[in-house]
């Protein structure tokens, strides 16, 4: 019996949908400890799946293009994620699946291989990089001309970008908003780079330069404040901006509040709709999470968790039957 549990991770920024100087996507995110997605798996005659149906299509896809000719898998979904709400579920999804398969197996690939083999990562490498390392990363996308378009992971077919930058994520509180409904996938997403891409040139330049010059240095130097001045200006420009234009207004409402209650820096994750702020105490954080749920039950409906940095990646363990 394998056992794998995988965090969930925070989509902070797509850094470059420009691409004129070669080269494309690029992102910064940060592990999450809480939500996260807990599998147990066997080996089996067939491919079984039991557990959240939301997920099991993305780790049916992902076991059949790893195992071996006329072999089978048992998956026991015990923990889940919601799906496209913005924390990454279907690369846990796909990743947790193929590890499992990987090790009954005997396969020995690296996760950025089952990665590959499984069709993840393709613009953002960040959920893969937060399966197999944790904390907080940064990636550096893909050339262009491998690439040769616009696209979200779920219509890309190049491997994960290279992690440029990992590092422990400091002791800060993060308040995890995450209303009912979905964020754009599929189809939708792939109109939207359509429609917005290229990035003008500047707006490209002013995320790069605050994520190098502004959020690095305060992450090295467990500065809260820089770090969620940064966070902040985020949402205002870029690919960013498009993504937080899309939202519904108490969505924006939830991130607006807890910038000015207490949050040093709040934001969107990936398409939404969850949103995220960060704290610098366990207290903060119990009261903006209070605050924060009076709003979602006021409106959209879901929860609000509170959670932090996870700096170490799936947790894996077992072995073959």
């Amino acid at each position: 019996m394998i056992k794998v549990v995988t965090p969930s991770r925070l989509h902070l920024t797509l850094i470059d949908l420009n691409a004129e100087i070669g080269r494309v996507d690029g992102g910064a995110g940060i592990t999450l400890e809480y939500p996260g997605l807990e599998i147990s798996a066997s080996k089996a005659d067939n491919i079984e799946i039991i557990g959240n149906h939301l997920l099991a299509g993305k780790m049916q896809k992902a076991v059949q293009a790893l195992l071996p000719t006329g072999e089978g898998i048992k998956l026991h979904i015990k923990d889940s994620l919601p799906d496209h709400v913005g924390l990454g579920s279907g690369t846990q999804a796909a990743l947790s699946a193929a590890v499992a398969v990987n090790m009954i197996y005997g396969l020995g690939k690296s996760v950025r291989e089952l990665a590959v083999a499984v069709g993840r990562g393709g613009t953002s490498g960040i959920g893969v990089a937060a399966f197999e390392n944790g904390g907080f990363i940064l990636d550096g996308g893909h050339k262009f001309k491998d690439k040769g378009a616009f696209s979200p992971s779920s219509a890309s077919h190049v491997p994960p970008g290279p992690v440029l930058f990992r590092r422990n994520f400091p002791d800060w509180s993060i308040v995890l908003a995450i209303p009912e409904g979905k964020g754009a996938h599929d189809a939708e997403e792939v109109d939207i780079f359509k429609k917005y891409c290229p990035i003008p040139l500047a707006e490209v330049q002013e995320i790069s330069h605050v994520i190098l010059m502004q959020m690095l240095p305060a992450l090295v130097e467990e500065d809260l404040e820089t770090f969620g001045k940064a966070i902040n200006h985020i949402q205002t420009a870029g690919f960013k901006k498009r993504e937080v234009g899309l939202q519904s207004q108490p969505v924006l409402d939830i991130m607006n509040y807890m910038r000015d209650n207490g949050a040093s820096g709040s934001g969107i994750s990936s398409f939404g709709p969850v949103v995220y702020g960060i704290v610098g105490s366990v207290e903060e954080g119990k009261r903006l999470q209070q605050e924060t749920q009076r709003m979602l039950d006021e409106s959209l409906g879901g929860r609000v968790l509170l959670t932090k940095g996870r700096n170490r990646g799936a947790d894996i363990s077992g072995g073959p039957d």
